[in-house]
């Protein structure tokens, strides 16, 4: 990997924001987030990643959307089959608990998204405008296969026996969906010039906005990390292990489906990164007597601070490598 997108990354405000946030809570800071300010951040962050990508939409042909899909939805399904067995024999869970994990890094992380595309634009890189879509996508399939795990591990009459639909119906209706959603469709819909006049509150103050929220971020994985018990070494490597996998296959997938490098790395970035909001919602709601702290300290205290600063910039040498100019 080339050491100057490395130090490009770890240098980046957004990184640094998060950084902040992690070490003033570790040292015992009183700095916290009001929810209400914190659930606003995040409504304008993939509001206004929807409608950027909305608005690159236009001509794009539905070839060109139909095998990137076809790909989230297999890759997605794919995952949490893979990680169910290795939290089983590794983490040594009960066949519940693998499976909630299982949910965590099948779904996505949207704001590890919204990171890697700010990196990729940064870099003066572009990418697919379906990829907003293909985010909304990811959400689903890995939920329902591991939510489908946990069924068949589960008795008749068992607690803890989802009924899969009402959690999809969940999921599907659930905030990041709409908001991604509805904001291609706004970027989709409106007239071009009316979109230009309101670039200065949805396109130029993103970094900024993305900063404050990674900043709060960074005190909510502190808060993980704090939680984890004796086993805090085999959940560390399997949080750092499932990201490597799963970004590799995503690169191998993307590249296949014929996305340019910036497409690819997004596409690595869905695969390599693990859930804190759909899949949380839809486990506890299942599973009530699944570990969710252990799922929140993985993906969060752990997958999501690797990511945001060695996995993004790896993921995208490999799209260079593999894809090329």
């Amino acid at each position: 990997m080339d050491f100057h997108l490395l130090s490009h990354n770890l240098l980046a405000p957004a990184f640094l924001a998060f950084t902040v946030g992690l070490l003033a809570r570790l040292l015992r800071s009183d700095l916290a987030f009001p929810e209400q300010l914190s659930q606003a951040l995040g409504i304008y962050l993939l509001f206004a990643i929807g409608i950027k990508g909305g608005a690159t939409l236009s001509g794009v042909s539905w070839g060109a959307i139909a095998w990137p899909a076809l790909a989230t939805l297999g890759l997605g399904s794919a995952i949490p089959l893979l990680a169910y067995p290795i939290a089983r024999r590794w983490l040594r869970l009960s066949r519940i608990d693998a499976a909630a994990l299982a949910a965590h890094y099948g779904s996505t992380s949207a704001v590890t998204f919204l990171a890697a595309a700010a990196y990729i634009t940064h870099l003066g890189d572009t990418y697919e405008g379906v990829m907003p879509g293909l985010l909304a996508l990811m959400e689903v399939p890995g939920i329902a296969v591991a939510l489908w795990l946990a069924r068949r591990a589960a008795g008749d009459g068992d607690e803890d026996r989802p009924a899969l639909l009402p959690a999809l119906a969940k999921v599907m209706t659930g905030k990041s969906i709409v908001l991604l959603i509805g904001g291609m469709g706004v970027g989709w819909i409106a007239d071009p010039a009316a979109l230009a006049k309101i670039d200065a509150f949805f396109v130029h103050p993103f970094v900024g906005i993305l900063c404050l929220f990674l900043l709060d971020l960074g005190t909510v994985a502190a808060e993980r990390l704090r939680g984890l018990d004796a086993r805090w070494w085999r959940v560390a490597l399997f949080a750092i292990a499932m990201p490597l996998i799963n970004g590799g296959i995503g690169i191998l997938v993307g590249t296949w489906t014929g996305l340019s490098v910036g497409g690819t790395t997004l596409f690595a970035v869905l695969a390599a990164s693990a859930s804190y909001i759909a899949a949380p919602a839809a486990v506890r709601s299942t599973l009530p007597h699944a570990d969710l702290g252990l799922c929140l300290a993985a993906a969060i205290g752990i997958t999501f601070p690797f990511n945001l600063s060695l996995g993004i910039p790896l993921y995208y040498a490999m799209a260079q490598a593999l894809v090329g100019r």
